[in-house]
């Protein structure tokens, strides 16, 4: 039986290998502890796509490397390989067929990461660095994009050194995703810019943000015909908007809730509040998942309005989350994110990425099973 089957109970607590008698503050939830992880602030986290048989985990970090492990269906996981750039690496992304990865760095530079050779390859460049990365496969076209903070999003074909595109942005790119045929991008000033991807990449839109400070996350949702139908964007300000590009009722259908938030959200009482540090979206389901700088995930039904789960408090920030292709996995990385500054880095602390068994709790409440 596969661990990651969904008829187990991986990963909903009950005893570990050496029994409950501790509580453990940096793990409360008890899920799958990946080996060998980075050894600085772990950025991003990306799954491999279905195209690639199993399950194949990246994770970049201030370390200036990104990592490869492969996820075994008992939850083992076997560190394979990693790369490194000269700074931070900031995000990460596959390509469609999962033979390559693309890492994007404060170096300033993006690369590509050829799995089968083991060799990676510069194919980007700024004039800062580069906050965002994703592929994009087109029907009469690939490439990479990239969003940097010298104000830009490059479009690049990996085999030339110049970009095939380069599109002026108001501010810095602080986050972007990417379902074709659209890109999101949220920028500093609260900025938010939807492209099409059709034919060529082009701004399709300026949208006035719905939340009132600065943006940390974006992440993309479909509609029921599986095609990009709007967006969820998170704040620093423990909030999320879910947005749609065309609502029949924009007033009734887009709208914000509160999260990441000490003490509950519907509080008298002052409050916490802290950073939402990344969105996911359940590839089955449509439910989504938020971490945030208060060291919890949560799980929630957009079209319910409802929250199905809220995990314990882990002794540091959740600063990245993903989904594998089927769902069944959730991984979510525990470490420093600096939003309380320099005072509380503690370099003793180590940096962790969990596997969770997300089939059950991310089914949406409404739905008869």
């Amino acid at each position: 039986m596969s661990l990651f089957g969904t008829n187990t109970g991986f990963g909903t607590g009950g005893t570990g290998v050496f029994g409950s008698t501790t509580t453990d503050s940096h793990n409360p939830m008890k899920d799958v502890e990946v080996s060998s992880p980075p050894d600085d602030s772990i950025s991003c986290l990306a799954f491999s796509p279905p195209t690639l048989p199993g399950n194949f985990l990246i994770g970049g970090s201030w370390a200036n490397d990104v990592r490869c492990w492969e996820v075994q269906d008992n939850g083992q996981t076997v560190p394979k390989a990693q790369q490194m750039h000269t700074g931070p690496v900031l995000d990460a992304c596959w390509s469609d067929d999962g033979s390559k990865v693309f890492t994007a760095s404060c170096d300033k530079t993006a690369k590509m990461w050829d799995l089968n050779s083991n060799q990676a390859m510069q194919i980007a460049q700024h004039d800062g660095p580069i906050k965002s990365i994703h592929w994009i496969k087109a029907p009469n076209y690939n490439c990479v994009m990239t969003g940097s903070w010298d104000k830009t999003l490059k479009f690049w074909d990996t085999r030339s050194s110049n970009p095939m595109m380069s599109l002026q942005m108001p501010e810095r790119s602080y986050c972007a995703d990417v379902v074709y045929p659209m890109a999101v991008v949220a920028t500093a000033e609260r900025g938010l810019i939807v492209y099409q991807l059709e034919n060529q990449p082009s701004e399709f839109r300026r949208i006035d943000s719905p939340l009132k400070h600065q943006h940390r996350c974006v992440a993309i949702f479909k509609d029921k015909q599986n095609k990009p139908t709007g967006f969820a964007l998170g704040s620093i300000e423990g909030r999320v908007a879910i947005h749609y590009i065309n609502p029949p009722n924009p007033a009734k259908d887009n709208f914000t809730f509160k999260c990441h938030r000490s003490n509950g959200t519907n509080t008298t009482t002052p409050q916490d509040i802290y950073a939402v540090n990344a969105i996911s979206f359940h590839p089955v389901h449509g439910t989504l998942a938020t971490v945030g700088s208060d060291g919890r995930f949560s799980f929630w039904d957009k079209d319910a309005r409802t929250k199905l789960k809220t995990s314990e408090q882990l002794d540091q920030p959740i600063t990245a989350c993903c989904f594998n292709n089927n769902g069944n996995i959730f991984a979510y990385a525990s470490s420093y994110d600096w939003s309380k500054g320099h005072e509380y880095y503690n370099p003793q602390k180590k940096n962790y990425i969990f596997l969770r068994n997300a089939a059950e709790e991310l089914k949406p409440r409404n739905k008869k099973w």
